[in-house]
């Protein structure tokens, strides 16, 4: 079966808490992290971005497939905030890990789901014969407006996925995807940050999407919530992630190892990426998992999952996802200005 080989992450180091940002607009924290329940978030240093991220997720991808990179036929680079408007990130992340000349490449947008995206087209072409091994990438390092909202959960990091069908650590039993034309978040060309629909972005879109694609999966495998041993979500921010796993009818024991906006804030088209690259992290052998994105304008991608006994042979031959996330330094407002390039010269 065609199945993941390789998977890796990585989160930059940087994290600026809810209270610090609260603090200069002046705002209550307490109710912030309790209505949002978020913490904290990665942010980028000046010298990381969409692409940085992505070869450095890529890198220990490999390190856990351990195939010739030359191997990859696709590497598809999903993100909303790649670093060139016309030029691809994928050819940058493609060079950088060894696997040119002789593959396709491509980057790819839709909003936070761009990188769930690039793993089904790669399942697709490992599928059909096309190629022997492929790469996707799920990587951002989110905008969010001084004072907005997004500010207080946009972040930065990724997660990528090598599939292939030989020495695969967990099969994929079946997709489904849920997509609509639903406006809820946006961003016109050379506008600096995105705009939302506020409440808009929750009931019809978010929430529609995930319990669909969700529910739709589950009816097309004939499972149940009790089926599996662990689900991850889109994480726009904990609340949303928690309710809608209850809603579906999962438990804690289910959900609480894929959830890491608390700690690391929204990173967008890596979210559901990094939490299912720690549920991995956490296997043995034998579990399967429900993972379901979601991405703004709107749709949903659900995989349903069964992990291999391979999975002990490799997750420890890359960093884990848990070592980045306990890997920071806390800056305070003014340096993360400067890193986001918010300070206009």
């Amino acid at each position: 079966m065609v199945g993941i080989v390789g998977y890796g992450a990585y989160i930059p180091k940087y994290r600026i808490k809810v209270d610090e940002i609260a603090r200069v607009w002046n705002k209550d924290p307490e109710s912030i992290k309790k209505g949002l329940l978020v913490y904290e978030k990665a942010v980028p240093s000046l010298d990381e971005d969409t692409a940085t991220i992505a070869v450095e997720a890529s890198r220990n991808a490999l390190k856990r497939a351990e195939i010739n990179p030359k191997d990859i036929g696709a590497v598809y680079v999903g993100s909303e905030s790649h670093p060139y408007a016309v030029k691809p990130t994928a050819t940058i992340v493609a060079e950088a890990i060894d696997a040119t000349p002789d593959l396709t490449a491509a980057d790819l947008e839709f909003a936070c789901k761009a990188g769930t995206a690039g793993i089904q087209m790669c399942m697709g072409l490992v599928e059909s014969g096309l190629i022997k091994y492929g790469l996707a990438v799920g990587a951002d390092t989110a905008q969010g407006a001084p004072g907005d909202a997004l500010e207080y959960t946009a972040a930065a990091g990724g997660a990528a996925y090598i599939i292939g069908k030989s020495n695969v650590i967990a099969e994929f039993n079946g997709t489904y995807s849920f997509t609509t034309d639903t406006p809820d978040f946006w961003r016109r060309e050379g506008k600096p940050y995105p705009r939302h629909g506020g409440r808009f972005t929750g009931e019809p879109a978010y929430f529609r999407h995930v319990i669909n694609a969700a529910k739709g999966l589950m009816e097309k495998m004939g499972t149940k919530p009790e089926d599996y041993d662990y689900c991850v979500f889109h994480q726009p921010n904990g609340k949303f992630y928690i309710r809608v796993a209850k809603i579906l009818g999962f438990k804690e024991e289910q959900y609480k190892i894929g959830l890491l906006t608390p700690y690391i804030g929204n990173t967008y088209s890596g979210a559901v990426p990094l939490g299912l690259s720690n549920v991995l992290d956490n296997c043995e052998g034998g579990e399967r998992i429900l993972a379901v994105s979601y991405g703004s304008g709107a749709g949903s991608d659900a995989f349903d999952i069964t992990v291999t006994n391979r999975i002990k042979d490799v997750k420890d031959k890359a960093q884990r996802t848990s070592y980045y996330i306990e890997r920071k330094e806390y800056i305070d407002y003014a340096i993360y200005a400067k890193f986001r390039r918010k300070i206009r010269m």
